[in-house]
């Protein structure tokens, strides 16, 4: 989370307002940002930034809120029985700390307040919730035993895919500054429609709502199951992209 914009005194101001100067203080998105994330999630940020900022919350308390919604929400996955109470519960809870996160860094943007201190909290929190998510259903899976221990396999690739991913994009994020070599998401130009619907499966917002689905178990399993290989899949290609843009960085350097 770092702030760009001008800080000013946190103060009561029309909602509006506040709403039209966090869209005007925010980056642009990467190119390679999912559709759910890019056109859903960023807005729902904004209206919940622009509250947090009536109340006058810092950005690393709007942080800590959403680790909150997203941990009762991995929570609730772990002890509740597949259905209805626990689709809507899991699926709400995981849709709010989503928001959240966005919310954090819209909200430093905004005050000037980002720091490498938010930066490291709102990043260890997301590794948190990357690990957690597939363990907490790997675990309600054998609690209440209501899916084949077969598909057990599912959720624990989701942790190795989801890790890995998680870790390479931001080491890859970490070596391109180092390089001097802007980040996809200072790069400019608009996200192609087809760039951002193709990546959709690989969207965490898109993960969030497929639990809408526990309230049809069998239903739940196979979406997931999809989910997760193309999470697995892009994981795969971005790794060896990714590996030989770091090779280029490697020569250009030495040159």
């Amino acid at each position: 989370m770092t702030g760009t914009a001008t800080s000013r005194p946190v103060g009561r101001e029309p909602y509006r307002v506040t709403l039209g100067r966090l869209q005007a203080a925010q980056k642009q998105a990467a190119r390679s940002a999912p559709a759910y994330s890019r056109f859903v999630n960023r807005r729902l940020g904004r209206h919940l930034a622009a509250w947090a900022y009536g109340a006058r919350l810092t950005p690393d308390q709007v942080t800590g809120l959403s680790a909150l919604a997203t941990f009762t929400g991995v929570a609730l996955l772990a002890v509740l029985q597949p259905g209805v109470v626990q689709a809507l519960a899991v699926t709400a809870c995981l849709v709010l700390g989503y928001a959240l996160d966005s919310a954090d860094g819209q909200l430093a943007r905004l005050t000037g307040t980002g720091s490498s201190a938010g930066e490291w909290l709102d990043h260890v929190v997301d590794a948190v919730k990357i690990v957690t998510l597939p363990v907490a259903l790997l675990v309600g899976m054998h609690l209440h035993g209501w899916a084949d221990p077969a598909w057990s396999a599912v959720p624990l690739l989701h942790v190795v895919a989801g890790s890995v991913l998680f870790f390479a994009m931001i080491l890859t994020e970490q070596l391109r500054r180092a390089h001097g070599v802007r980040s996809t998401a200072a790069q400019g130009g608009r996200a192609p429609w087809l760039r951002s619907l193709l990546v959709v499966p690989t969207d965490y917002g898109v993960l969030c709502l497929s639990f809408l689905l526990l309230a049809v178990p069998d239903a739940f399993l196979v979406v997931y199951a999809v989910l997760v290989a193309c999470t697995a899949l892009f994981t795969a290609a971005a790794a060896v992209k990714w590996y030989g843009e770091m090779r280029t960085l490697s020569r250009n350097a030495d040159v």
